[in-house]
């Protein structure tokens, strides 16, 4: 939706996106330099607010997006609460590495970015949970070793046998018989 004239007015997304006819699969076209409407982009300083947007602003940032929305739905943020996937942090990434300043540079990782990695020196983030590092296979034999423990360690026998070692402990004193062992070792040397 655009505002010209003071009347909300649908935006021509055909322009940005079109789905080719003999492809039935879900990949979009991205526009090109050449099916840009107009020859000579306009003055960045004297056009309108509508002429930069279109020519400078949506022409960059629509793809990123494009991209934002299929990294989201691969880290499967449309499916949970809450996941590890940052936008913000992909489509900072990958704005600074589709700069047309920085063509012939090499790839740089979110955190390596100069910027970023300034910012984060002087607000430093709170470590992601361990429940969203891991994967559900991984989250999964963490919680079923975890019941396979509790089961057996609610055995009777086993219970027995823990009352057993307890009292073991106490009566011997297994602190006091290392320290004599270690002192009666450091006296022979």
């Amino acid at each position: 939706v655009s505002l010209e004239a003071g009347i909300l007015q649908p935006l021509h997304m055909e322009q940005f996106y079109s789905a080719p006819a003999e492809d039935t699969g879900v990949q979009q076209l991205l526009p090109t330099a050449e099916a840009a409407p107009f020859s000579e982009p306009p003055d960045p300083k004297t056009c309108s607010p509508q002429e930069y947007l279109e020519h400078y602003i949506f022409p960059v940032l629509l793809p990123g997006l494009v991209e934002l929305l299929h990294r989201a739905k691969e880290e499967k943020c449309f499916e949970r609460k809450r996941t590890k996937f940052i936008g913000c942090d992909f489509l900072t990434e990958w704005l600074y590495n589709k700069n047309p300043k920085r063509k012939d540079e090499s790839f740089t990782e979110f955190f390596s970015i100069p910027f970023v990695n300034e910012w984060l020196k002087h607000h430093p983030r709170p470590p992601i949970p361990l429940s969203l590092l891991l994967s559900e296979e991984a989250a999964s034999i963490i919680i079923q070793s975890f019941w396979r423990g509790y089961r057996v360690r609610c055995d009777s026998e086993i219970q027995e046998l823990r009352q057993w070692q307890k009292q073991l402990r106490e009566e011997k004193n297994i602190t006091e018989t290392v320290k004599e062992f270690w002192a009666k070792q450091e006296a022979k040397s």
